[in-house]
């Protein structure tokens, strides 16, 4: 049955392929003489009259090194049940010799660039969700709950996401916690766990059981402090799996099944998961 299930989310995503999944590459930010690019991938069936919702995504790598094709898969399925799909080069410190808040800034500045762009790219202003693993769950999280905004850029229009999905994030940087020796004191100002407030946008977080960079304590603690807070925070553990097993087999499957589940019950897509 597994077998069968795998088989067929290969054959839709390759079926995808020779269709409308050639991505609009366009700049988002300028530093200098770097332009940070977004991929965006059209919703199936799509009406120019239309407003869908989004999804953003950031790739992992500790920041310090990843790919921006890291979630292309999840993009391509999330486009197919009706979503603008966008995944999000940023700045990291093999490529660019920065620090994890400078990719925090580019991921804040990323949201801040779809809304404001959210009339010519039919995008529903409204319904706009960050996602991300790891490091890249680290930037997603702290789009929402961090304030490390650019100066130049109109505060006007937020650059906080209306829902996160967080798939092994880094969203603790406090004493003990992964990237706190990179971090160091200013840790507060992008960790995401305790920048924690009402008002944080709707949470879906996949953690397998074994990861050896985020406990199932740490992120249980968060769980608890969204929830006692006043806010929504899925919590789902992957028994015995290990930090990146989401991009995998079978866990591939589940936690995008799940990710559309969640995505259904805040009416971003509708119906049953095709995979």
């Amino acid at each position: 049955m597994l077998v069968l299930l795998l088989v067929a989310t290969a054959i839709r995503v390759q079926a995808q392929t020779k269709q409308d999944t050639i991505p609009a590459v366009l700049v988002y930010k300028k530093i200098d003489t770097l332009s940070l690019k977004i991929h965006v991938f059209k919703p199936a069936g799509f009406d120019a009259a239309k407003k869908y919702p989004a999804i953003i995504f950031f790739f992992g790598g500790g920041w310090i090194n990843g790919n921006i094709r890291q979630f292309q898969k999840q993009a391509l399925y999330l486009a197919s049940r009706g979503m603008v799909t966008i995944l999000t080069d940023y700045r990291v410190k093999s490529r660019h010799q920065t620090t994890p808040f400078e990719a925090v800034a580019d991921g804040k500045s990323a949201v801040r660039y779809v809304r404001a762009h959210a009339g010519e790219l039919n995008i529903d202003s409204n319904r706009i969700a960050a996602a991300g693993g790891s490091a890249g769950g680290h930037v997603a999280a702290a789009t929402d709950l961090t304030k490390l905004d650019e100066p130049s850029e109109d505060a006007k229009i937020s650059s906080r996401p209306n829902a996160l999905i967080l798939f092994n994030p880094v969203f603790n940087n406090g004493p003990g916690e992964y990237g706190h020796d990179r971090i160091g004191d200013r840790y507060s100002d992008i960790s995401p766990y305790h920048n924690i407030t009402k008002g944080a946008a709707p949470t879906l977080v996949m953690l397998g059981t074994s990861d050896k960079l985020v406990s199932v304590k740490t992120a249980e603690a968060y769980k608890t402090k969204m929830t006692e807070s006043g806010n929504r925070c899925d919590l789902i553990l992957y028994p015995n799996e290990p930090h990146g097993f989401f991009n995998r087999g079978e866990s591939f499957t589940k936690t995008l099944r799940e990710t559309d589940v969640f995505l259904k019950s805040l009416g971003y897509v509708a119906g049953e998961p095709t995979l």
